[in-house]
């Protein structure tokens, strides 16, 4: 898959010794981008100051990169380090963190899983995206371990969980804020770009909080994103899919922004899950509507990520708790192990593609 001129995704490196900075990956390759495009905000130590010059900014310097790369501008070969010689950190200075419940086959997988013989959406599913604030300070770049969360499990108990869990999803990664008391405007205005994101999650702790508030420590403790943001303006777009009801009049669509993005799973080096984005009901720019509709401004660096990714085959689900049915059908590996939930020691990567373009990934062990 192509890590080439349609793709350049962005990200913060550092060579030993060095301060971290701004690059584009190139192929096996990262461009140094304050040298090569003789501007100082790509040498700050995230993204967040270029994200903040908005959205005209964003397709210049993305032309001039192409340019620069393969045109009549070319970059000089000084400015291209090899990914071997580098370390990769955390993009962006996480400001918020928004996780949503956007696939309707995992709302009604974890309905008929918690709720057996009732409906399997709660009565206000289809009218909104159901979303819950995370921690913006646990947000972590792939490859940092995971710590197995401790929390009440239950009337009297408290220890480490034992249902310990993954989320396959998208992040959307905001670069222009928006004024509180106003709804942000259209999503591509305020929407720098994607990238993956694992919401490691704790079942057990989750089911004992979670009425009547929602998510707390079950979901706090750790959410792993990739070390590349991929520009919107690089991904195909589709149609998303038909809603009923009509929703609300902020959330009905007024472009197409389904996107069709194709993910895998890995645990332990195997994959177990292929999540298809495609399928996801309530689409990014609804998901930012409703974020802003009460007036809640957005800041440079806001994260909102689509909730799990799930299709509607069993080989699509991407969480541990419909693979295996919350421990009922475990999942057979190759080598005779299984697994019902996560164990010390495995490791998790998550993969996507759009088109010929690949996402890169996002990994952690638990440890």
């Amino acid at each position: 898959m192509s890590w080439g001129v349609d793709n350049l995704p962005y990200g913060v490196f550092s060579r030993p010794g060095q301060r971290p900075r701004v690059g584009v990956r190139y192929g096996d390759r990262v461009l140094d981008l304050a040298p090569a495009l003789h501007d100082e905000v790509f040498s700050a130590s995230s993204l967040n100051p270029f994200m903040a010059r908005g959205r005209a900014a964003w397709h210049d310097t993305r032309t001039l990169i192409r340019n620069k790369l393969t045109g009549d501008l070319p970059v000089t070969e000084r400015h291209l380090i090899p990914l071997d010689q580098v370390s990769l950190h955390l993009p962006f200075e996480v400001a918020d963190y928004v996780d949503f419940y956007s696939s309707l086959d995992h709302a009604s997988n974890i309905g008929r899983i918690l709720r057996p013989g009732s409906e399997p959406l709660q009565p206000n599913w289809r009218h909104l995206p159901v979303g819950y604030h995370g921690r913006a300070g646990t947000v972590v770049v792939s490859g940092t371990p995971v710590r197995r969360p401790h929390g009440q499990l239950g009337p009297g108990s408290f220890g480490p969980s034992q249902k310990l869990d993954i989320e396959a999803e998208l992040g959307f990664v905001v670069g222009v804020p928006s004024a509180m008391g106003s709804p942000a405007g259209a999503f591509e205005d305020h929407v720098f770009g994607v990238t993956l994101l694992n919401d490691w999650s704790a079942r057990d702790i989750q089911a004992f909080e979670y009425v009547p508030l929602g998510p707390f420590l079950g979901k706090s403790f750790a959410t792993s994103i990739s070390p590349w943001i991929t520009p919107l303006e690089a991904l195909p777009r589709i149609p998303g899919p038909a809603q009923e009801p009509e929703p609300a009049a902020y959330l009905r669509r007024r472009a197409d922004w389904g996107l069709d993005i194709s993910l895998e799973v890995l645990l332990n080096g195997e994959v177990v899950a292929r999540p298809p984005y495609a399928a996801m009901y309530w689409t990014p720019d609804q998901m930012l509507a409703h974020l802003t509709v009460n007036g809640a401004s957005l800041r440079t660096g806001d994260l909102f990520a689509s909730g799990t990714i799930s299709g509607s085959e069993p080989g699509e689900r991407g969480s541990l708790m419909e693979l295996t049915w919350n421990g009922t059908e475990p999942v057979k590996l190759a080598g005779g192990e299984t697994r019902a939930f996560l164990e010390d020691g495995d490791t998790v990567v998550i993969r996507a593609t759009a088109g010929d373009l690949t996402l890169g990934e996002v990994s952690g062990t638990v440890g």
